[in-house]
């Protein structure tokens, strides 16, 4: 039941018309949609009709098992509704009219997780930029941290921090995305949670904490940046009036972005700003409010990310797991393990390592254990990895989904001992070790498939026929 309160707000906001379409979206199914992976695949899907603002887009004609997809899992496609993927188009706008720079830059996404939008944001971001992808609350990060790794892009760094301990960094970003917390009104179709949790007091404290949020990170914001903010809600506090705090207490302009009359993006409801908003009914996704902004001031940038290696390594491990990577990376302790750093960038990750509680960056290449380095699933799953490197095993679907439950995997008679790579439809899943009669699965105890449903048939999307 949507609250009353909400209903009549929404409805003096939007008028008549626009309340109706919305009150009709709301009781409709959601649809599916599904945002593919352009590092790990070049393939389309068959019969599936594409988002239009976002290249990588599909909507899907139902919603299949994704848990028991292991390509879900080699992180070939991200399962995201087809709104929030609209970041994508936002910032290809601002890079193909040089708002952002079209070079190697610097990206945050401050509220990022369960990771949507920053694995689209790495998608359209120059080659050679570096992405800090944040998320404040812990056990969120530990998604953010598997849908980053999945993904397999080196050049990000996930952190679990507030927004205001950025301001230590020294950092200055040409990009911050912010799609920050909110009363959640635009997920009432998807979440009934959300119905339950809504009150004009919760929109309130959201308003607030939105302005403190973009408040911390604005001093990160190069003079020029851009700034994409976004929320999943309606209501006008936490939109028009929140983007035009920014613009007048901050300092900012906003950004217009070419749409479509037939995309059925709606405009500002309160206000001339130009801003964007989904509304479920006319819009084909969920609720969702985003506007551009580019700080005031010239952006008077000096090359943050440079081809250089002005860090410190530890040369001689860098040498030994060489082979392991394609790429020129430098190899660093990390509490029991070491993690693979592009070179480029290892000056600023030597930098924020120390300022800021970083739980993923580059490729994360094993735990030592005595002489050996156990292999990280990161490696496994990392667009840097050299296959040729490691024996391979190829598992069937069921094997596949038995690998990730953390199950026991049979390899071919005369499988060569020691770490061997499996993969799925020559896709890469993670890494088990060859000790003779059995196979040691290591995958990680907190990304396995807890459900012991086995499903009927196998749940792959409909790839091209290219190898898959």
């Amino acid at each position: 039941m949507i609250p009353k309160d909400f209903a009549e707000y929404t409805r003096r906001l939007m008028g008549d018309e626009l309340y109706s379409i919305l009150e009709n979206g709301l009781s409709q199914d959601a649809p599916v949609s599904v945002r593919l992976n352009p590092f790990k695949t070049h393939d389309g899907l068959d019969g599936c009709e594409r988002v239009p603002w976002c290249e990588w887009g599909y909507w899907l004609p139902d919603r299949p098992a994704f848990t028991f997809d292991p390509l879900l899992h080699a992180g070939l496609y991200y399962v995201q509704e087809a709104s929030s993927m609209f970041v994508t188009e936002a910032v290809r706008q601002c890079i193909e009219r040089g708002v952002i720079p079209q070079e190697p830059l610097l990206a945050a996404d401050i509220c990022a997780a369960p990771g949507g939008k920053s694995t689209a944001l790495r998608s359209i971001l120059p080659e050679g930029s570096l992405l800090f992808s944040n998320e404040p609350m812990k056990q969120r990060a530990s998604v953010l941290k598997e849908n980053i790794v999945k993904f397999g892009h080196p050049d990000v760094i996930v952190t679990n921090n507030f927004p205001r301990d950025y301001k230590k960094t020294g950092l200055l970003f040409d990009l911050v995305v912010a799609d920050v917390p909110c009363s959640g009104e635009g997920m009432f179709r998807k979440d009934a949670g959300a119905i339950d949790e809504w009150s004009a007091q919760n929109v309130e404290k959201c308003r607030l904490l939105q302005r403190s949020i973009i408040e911390d990170i604005w001093p990160c914001l190069r003079p020029g940046g851009t700034l994409v903010y976004s929320t999943c809600t309606f209501n006008a506090h936490e939109d028009e009036e929140s983007v035009q705090w920014i613009a007048d207490t901050l300092g900012a302009d906003f950004m217009a972005l070419d749409v479509p009359e037939q995309w059925n993006i709606t405009g500002a409801l309160v206000g001339t700003a130009p801003c964007y908003r989904f509304i479920p009914g006319r819009t084909r996704g969920e609720g969702l409010f985003m506007a551009v902004l580019r700080k005031n001031g010239a952006n008077k940038k000096e090359r943050a990310i440079t081809t250089e290696n002005k860090g410190k390594a530890n040369k001689k491990k860098a040498s030994e797991l060489d082979k392991w990577l394609i790429g020129d990376f430098s190899v660093v302790e990390a509490n029991d393990g070491l993690r693979a750093i592009p070179s480029r960038w290892l000056a600023i990750y030597n930098n924020v390592v120390k300022k800021l509680h970083v739980i993923h960056a580059g490729v994360e290449l094993g735990v030592k254990k005595g002489k050996d380095i156990i292999p990280d699933t990161s490696l496994a799953l990392s667009t840097a990895l050299n296959k040729s490197a490691f024996p391979q095993a190829e598992l069937d679907t069921a094997q596949a989904v038995n690998y990730l439950r953390k199950e026991a995997v049979t390899l071919p008679t005369g499988a060569p001992r020691g770490f061997t790579l499996v993969t799925y439809r020559q896709q890469p899943l993670g890494f088990v070790k060859n000790i003779g009669q059995r196979a040691n699965n290591i995958y990680p105890q907190e990304w396995k498939i807890k459900s012991s449903h086995i499903p009927s048939s196998a749940s792959s999307l409909p790839w091209h026929a290219t190898g898959r």
